[in-house]
């Protein structure tokens, strides 16, 4: 299938990389890049009019996300490339009125309690309990690898509300507001140094009712549709293409330290590596259009989905790796004036580690491909 992108999609993506070239420079001295996103609708782009966005098809944010992870632009938040569309969905009108008016003008952000200390790639074994407590529920237990939970304003939190059903079922999806009493917050510092992931613990929470989205016991098919869309960005696949095309130009310009001469690109185990790394670029690039081609059709991708993730992640390490051996013993730099690419090659190899795990790791993904797109039984 080749895919082609209309006149007007094309004219977009020139907008968005002037745009890029205009205001990402300014997110250095502390402007808000993802509020004057907001401000031209590009955050909501393809939500309906009715809920602030712009009604744009899917093709078209398509081109905006692939501009903005080329050009390592944060263009989305989780709360308008997840918990919005989630909402829209499933919410009730209340929830929605309270919610998408501020995710759309970025004035609210969120974080995903689902995985717990023993309830990660398996996990509809989640043992946070919910309590119905009159017009409350009460929540315990614990929840980690919370991304930026320690800046959250909001929550969207998977528990157990009946322990004696089986364990796909008895699991509600809650939204919870971080400031409510009985929430701790622990940063987890990653070996990069970042603190980006927390442990989020629950003692005795108290939220409101009105803040179960979709039935109670149900929320396990809540959840896959707020797992599916954060499978299926195409940022997964092209925000190492940048990377990837530095290392190729360094390589092509950094002469061999060998009697052979040439560069290092001259190699040809280099050479092939790379070229290797850049074919799966490309078609990691047509799983992520696929996605994207089926969405515009009424179609809703699921084994589909997890296929571009795995494959866009597991190409994000291989590219981490071949870089890393490309650029030679200077490649452990991680500063400094001798350090390739002002040492982002070493950075890129740690961040990469998480990467097969986040969104559902390779396991979980290949079951899916497995057992939703093969047909094959389950084990």
């Amino acid at each position: 299938m080749e895919f082609r992108f209309s006149a007007e999609d094309e004219a977009f993506r020139q907008e968005v990389r002037a745009f890029i070239r205009a205001e990402l420079p300014k997110v250095r001295e502390g402007e808000s890049f993802t509020k004057k996103l907001a401000a031209r609708g590009w955050l909501t782009m393809s939500w309906p009019k009715e809920y602030g966005g712009q009604g744009a098809p899917h093709l078209r944010q398509l081109v905006y996300n692939e501009e903005m992870a080329y050009h390592r632009a944060p263009g989305q938040t989780m709360g308008a490339d997840r918990v919005g569309p989630t909402l829209i969905l499933f919410g009730t009108e209340e929830q929605k009125a309270q919610f998408l008016p501020a995710i759309a003008r970025d004035e609210m952000t969120w974080c995903q309690g689902f995985s717990e200390p023993g309830s990660g790639s398996d996990l509809a074994s989640l043992q946070t309990r919910a309590v119905r407590d009159g017009d409350c529920w009460v929540i315990n237990g614990q929840k980690i690898w919370t991304s930026n939970a320690q800046r959250a304003d909001y929550m969207i939190l998977l528990a157990r509300t009946d322990p004696d059903a089986p364990k796909h079922r008895g699991i509600t999806y809650f939204l919870v507001d971080m400031k409510l009493p009985g929430i701790t917050v622990r940063p987890l510092v990653q070996m990069t140094g970042q603190a980006g992931f927390n442990e989020v613990f629950f003692d005795d929470v108290r939220v409101p009712a009105n803040m179960v989205v979709g039935e109670v016991n149900r929320g396990w098919y809540v959840s896959t549709a707020t797992l599916d869309f954060e499978r299926s960005g195409i940022g997964r696949v092209i925000g190492g293409l940048r990377t990837f095309e530095e290392v190729v130009a360094y390589a092509k310009a950094t002469p061999a330290r060998d009697s052979g001469g040439g560069t290092l690109f001259d190699r040809a185990p280099v050479r092939l590596a790379l070229a290797d790394v850049a074919l799966s670029f490309e078609v990691g690039r047509l799983m992520s259009y696929r996605v994207a081609w089926m969405q515009s059709r009424g179609l809703v991708p699921n084994y589909e989905a997890s296929m571009a993730k795995t494959f866009g992640t597991e190409l994000h390490q291989r590219m981490a790796r071949v870089a890393y051996t490309t650029l030679g013993l200077r490649g452990q730099l991680l500063d400094g004036a001798w350090a390739p690419l002002a040492g982002q090659i070493p950075a890129t190899v740690l961040q990469a580690v998480a990467l097969t795990i986040a969104a559902g790791t390779s396991e979980i993904n290949r079951n899916i491909i497995a057992t939703r797109g093969l047909g094959l039984p389950r084990g």
